[in-house]
């Protein structure tokens, strides 16, 4: 996670525009759903804002750092750092 975050931080502002941004957004906001899920499962998971292409980053830190602190056994890890992977190599970074 911390190297995808690295990467959008450094991807020049033309790549995120092209896709890199949304990509991460979306990432972030399902980490937050599940964290959310894990946390509050009686609650609906509220969506994560978009805070703009720059903060992408930033978003997707701080999602997978609240994920971690909830997941319940490694398989859920895993699962997590998959999606991390998948779309990091989506938005090309």
């Amino acid at each position: 996670m911390d190297h995808f975050a690295d990467r959008l931080r450094a991807a020049p502002q033309s790549r995120l525009q092209r896709g890199a941004a949304a990509e991460a957004l979306g990432l972030a906001r399902e980490l937050a759903r599940r964290a959310q899920l894990l946390e509050e499962p009686s609650q609906p998971p509220r969506e994560m804002p978009d805070a703009g292409m720059f903060a992408a980053a930033d978003q997707i830190t701080v999602a997978a750092q609240d994920l971690a602190l909830v997941l319940e056994n490694e398989g859920a890890l895993a699962e997590a750092v998959t999606l991390v992977a998948e779309a990091q190599q989506r938005a090309g970074v």
